[in-house]
């Protein structure tokens, strides 16, 4: 029939009850004819109780030592699932992200993934096995143990489904796929059949949390169908292609869902000199300080002064006002300023491109709320915008009710 790749993350693997559903859900699969591969976290909790046992030994504790440590987390769930599995009758056998020689390379807590040598999986499969693999972690060229940091195992999932050529790469998590919005703020939120990887990239990166971005950016480069399930009740799930559903076309003006970050933080320094460079100054420090900036305005005067905002994660204000604050003296600005009490939200959607007047449809609905906007940024399929954190909710739920993206009946 078909080659399926099924994640599985820490929740759906949780307890030994959890385990026992997997392998019952793997096994339906397998009985209409597919060949398995499955992918496993490691139990809920497993990885935070291993980071504490680190702590306890040294705070500051990083690299190979900890990647050795956190990867038995995996280790486990991997043989209690082929165990379950061997028990009903099934073949199965479990493989280490080493012994599934998932090479990448040295970079211990955040390793980026190499190459992945098939073979023994291919094999495995060619004789009626199940194959289920320790998600999350790899080994480098010089056999040393590593971990692939968030997300990794749904990247390792893709990985191995891009390897394998496999027909679909299947996430099973705690919802039942990608909603317009999050549904704990708008309870009419409507499950997606379908959606491209563009929006999902999108989406993902302005806060939605159902798949991370690492994995989708994997999906797309090597064109792997994703689809996301629920791991707790039946269903299609939300199916993630570079394709278009047959419910969209490029002629109709869709928004395909709504984003929002509530880690936001805005600086603002007034009144520096409008000279090549100054953006640089300015910038050049928060880099320094590895803090990333999201979205930048910059205003020219008439007197030629620049007053020049960024966001930077909520997190990162307070180092980030320092060390603007610092550059102001430098620069001789007028005044800085910094707001920790913001959000992001954002409209993402193919139907942008060839549509007109969305932007200003946005602005709106916002306007009829009374929310004011602070700052936008817009790109092909995005725009968002931030206000106030005390309109995040107001503003998605009007915006969700005004593009129309309530549940159908």
């Amino acid at each position: 029939m078909a080659l399926l790749v099924q994640k599985f993350g820490g929740t759906s693997v949780g307890t030994i009850e959890r385990i026992e559903a997997v392998a019952d859900k793997v096994i339906s699969y397998r009985d209409d004819g597919h060949d398995m591969v499955v992918v496993v976290s490691a139990m809920s909790g497993e990885t935070n109780r291993l980071v504490e046992l680190a702590k306890q030994v040294d705070a500051q504790a990083r690299g190979r030592e900890l990647d050795v440590l956190l990867t038995t987390g995996e280790q486990v769930t991997i043989a209690l699932l082929a165990m379950a599995l061997e028990k009903r009758g099934y073949p199965a056998r479990s493989y280490t992200g080493a012994q599934a020689k998932i090479t990448t390379d040295s970079a211990h807590n955040k390793a980026r993934i190499k190459s992945i040598d098939h073979e023994k999986i291919a094999d495995d499969l060619e004789n009626g096995r199940i194959v289920v693999v320790a998600g999350f972690q790899g080994v480098d060229e010089f056999d040393n143990i590593t971990t692939l940091g968030r997300g990794g195992s749904d990247t390792t999932g893709v990985a191995l489904a891009a390897a394998l050529k496999a027909d679909e790469c299947q996430i099973f998590t705690d919802v039942d796929g990608v909603y317009t919005t999050d549904p704990r703020v708008v309870p009419d939120a409507r499950r997606l059949d379908t959606i491209t990887f563009e929006e999902m990239l999108e989406m993902a990166s302005l806060g939605s949390k159902v798949l991370q971005i690492r994995a989708v950016e994997f999906a797309q480069k090597y064109e792997v169908p994703l689809r996301v399930l629920s791991s707790f009740e039946a269903g299609d799930g939300t199916l993630i292609t570079s394709e278009y559903g047959t419910d969209k076309t490029m002629e109709q003006a869709l928004i395909s869902g709504i984003a929002f970050n509530r880690d936001e933080a805005q600086l603002t320094i007034n009144g520096v000199s409008d000279t090549p460079g100054v953006a640089y100054r300015i910038l050049g420090p928060i880099s320094d300080a590895n803090i990333e900036v999201d979205m930048i305005l910059q205003n020219v005067s008439a007197d030629g002064t620049t007053d020049f905002t960024f966001t930077v994660h909520r997190n990162d204000f307070d180092t980030a006002l320092g060390s603007l604050e610092q550059t102001a003296a430098q620069l001789k600005a007028r005044e800085v300023s910094g707001n920790n009490k913001i959000v992001k939200i954002s409209i993402v959607g193919v139907g942008m491109r060839s549509h007109a007047g969305i932007a200003s449809r946005m602005f709106e609905i916002l306007a009829n709320e009374g929310i004011n906007i602070l700052m936008i940024s817009t790109s092909e399929i995005k725009i968002s915008v931030v206000v106030d954190e005390k309109y995040l909710e107001l503003g998605v739920r009007a915006l969700h009710e005004g593009f129309d993206l309530r549940t159908r009946s």
